[in-house]
C-alpha cells in the first residue's frame, strides 16, 4: 500500500485486519513483519521559510529533496543524518520521515543536538486510525513538544509520520579537521573531553583505532568564518600540546570528505564482519572495546557512540555484559538477525513504560510489529 493523502492512509490503518510494516525509503534493512505501508506517496516541501529558519515537509519526501532546497538558500539540517545505503547495501532514498522517526543524528550531535531536537512539528496517524498534529513550526511554539520528541525514535511503533516541521541552520562558510595522530583510545578520549570542553566550538569528535593506515587518527572537526577557524584550530593546537602527539590540518574538501566517511561508516562498507553500534559514556568506551573482541572500531560523538566490527555471529552485549548504555545490531547475516534482536533488551522499568505507551497509541499492536525497539529512550 503507497497511499498519497493523509486521509488515506489514516484509512488503511484503521481497517488494517493485521501487522503493518511501514516504509520509507527503504535504506535501513529493518524488516518488522505484516504488510508493507509505504509513506513515499506522501512527498513534497509543504512550506520552506528561509528567514524563519523552517523547513515543514511530508514524510515521504527524500532527503536528498530537503537539502536541494536549504543548499539553495545557503543552509542545512544541523543534525547530519547518516546515509545507511552503502554501508547496508541497500537502495532506495532516505526519507526526511524515516530520519525523524528513527532519530538518526551524525557526528554534529556533540554541537548541536539530535535530530529530535530540531523537530518542532509533527503529523501522525496512530494504530487506531486517528491523525494527530502536534507542535508547530516555530521554536516557541511548544504545544505538545515531548510528543514530538517522543515519535523521534520511535521507529514508527507509535504512529505513522505524515509530515513533520524542523527547524533549520545557516551553512558554515568553511570548515578543518584537526587531525592527531598515535593516541591510544584512552589518550584520544581525554583530548577530545579537553577539545569539546573548550571554547573552540568542536563541531566533530572521534577517534578511528585499528582502521587507518598509519595508525590511529583522532579528528576534530571546527566549522565557521575562515579566521575564526584558523584561530580556533591554532587555540587547540596550543590546548592538545601536552599530549606530544603529530598534528596535521585537513583543509575543507578534505575535512567533508573525512567526516562525511566517519558519519556513514563508509569504510566498511565491503567488510565481511558483523556491524554493532554502541551507545556510552565516553569515559567507558576504551574498556568496552578491550572486553569487546571486535576486530576493529572507531568512536564518534566523543567517545559516545562506538562503531564495531564484531566476527559473524559473536553476541557483542554478551561479550560487552552489564554497562550503562546499548549495544544495537546494524548489519549482520539472516541467520545472525534470527538469533540476535536488532535493539538492547530494555530493562523492566522502561520495558513497561514502552508498552504503556504502545498500549495508548497503537491498542492493536499492528504498527512495525515485528521491530520491538525501544521506545521510551532514545535508540539513535
Amino acid at each position: 500500500m503507497t497511499p498519497d493523502k493523509e486521509a488515506a492512509l489514516a484509512e488503511a490503518i484503521k481497517s488494517a485486519s493485521g501487522p503493518l510494516a511501514i516504509e520509507g525509503g527503504g535504506t535501513r534493512g529493518l524488516q518488522p513483519v505484516g504488510t508493507a505501508l509505504s509513506v513515499a506517496g506522501l512527498s513534497g516541501i509543504s512550506l520552506y521559510e528561509p528567514g524563519a529558519l523552517t523547513i515543514v515537509a511530508q514524510a515521504g519526501t527524500p532527503v536528498a529533496a530537503i537539502n536541494r532546497a536549504l543548499e539553495a538558500e545557503n543552509q542545512r539540517l544541523a543534525f547530519e543524518p547518516m546515509d545507511h545505503r552503502k554501508l547496508l547495501g541497500t537502495s532506495g532514498e532516505p526519507t526526511i520521515g524515516g530520519i525523524v522517526a528513527a532519530n538518526v543524528s551524525g557526528p554534529r550531535r556533540i554541537q548541536g543536538g539530535a535530530a529530535r531536537d530540531y523537530a518542532l512539528g509533527v503529523r501522525f496517524v496512530d494504530g487506531t486510525g486517528a491523525i494527530v498534529k502536534n507542535g508547530g513550526r516555530v521554536m516557541k511554539n511548544v504545544t505538545g513538544y515531548d510528543l514530538v520528541k517522543l515519535m523521534s525514535g520511535a521507529h514508527g511503533t507509535l504512529g505513522v509520520l505524515t509530515e513533520v516541521s524542523l527547524k533549520v541552520l545557516p551553512r558554515p562558510e568553511t570548515q578543518a579537521t584537526l587531525m592527531i595522530r598515535g593516541l591510544d583510545d584512552a589518550q584520544a578520549v581525554r583530548a577530545m573531553a579537553a577539545a569539546m570542553g573548550s571554547p573552540f566550538e568542536i563541531t566533530g569528535a572521534a577517534h578511528c583505532a585499528n582502521i587507518m593506515e598509519g595508525g590511529p587518527v583522532t579528528v576534530l572537526r571546527v566549522e565557521g568564518f575562515e579566521a575564526s577557524v584558523s584561530y580556533r584550530i591554532d587555540r587547540l593546537k596550543d590546548l592538545l600540546a601536552d599530549f606530544d602527539a603529530e598534528m596535521t590540518v585537513g583543509d575543507a574538501k578534505m575535512s567533508d570528505w573525512l567526516w562525511q566517511s566517519v558519519r556513514d561508516v563508509e569504510l566498511w562498507a565491503d567488510v565481511p564482519e558483523d556491524i554493532w553500534r554502541i551507545s556510552c559514556k565516553p569515559t567507558d568506551a576504551p574498556a568496552l572495546m578491550r572486553r569487546s573482541g571486535a576486530v576493529a572500531w572507531y568512536f564518534d560523538w566523543g567517545g559516545g557512540r562506538i562503531w564495531a566490527r564484531m566476527p559473524q555471529g559473536v553476541d557483542l552485549r554478551a561479550a560487552l555484559g552489564v554497562f550503562d548504555g546499548h549495544a544495537t545490531l546494524v548489519r549482520a547475516a539472516p541467520a545472525t538477525r534470527a538469533a540476535l534482536p536488532v535493539f538492547h533488551p530494555e530493562t523492566p522499568g522502561v520495558a513497561r513504560l514502552s508498552e504503556g505507551l504502545r498500549a495508548r497509541f497503537d491498542p492493536r499492536g499492528i504498527l512495525n510489529a515485528g521491530l520491538m525497539g525501544p521506545v521510551a529512550r532514545e535508540v539513535a
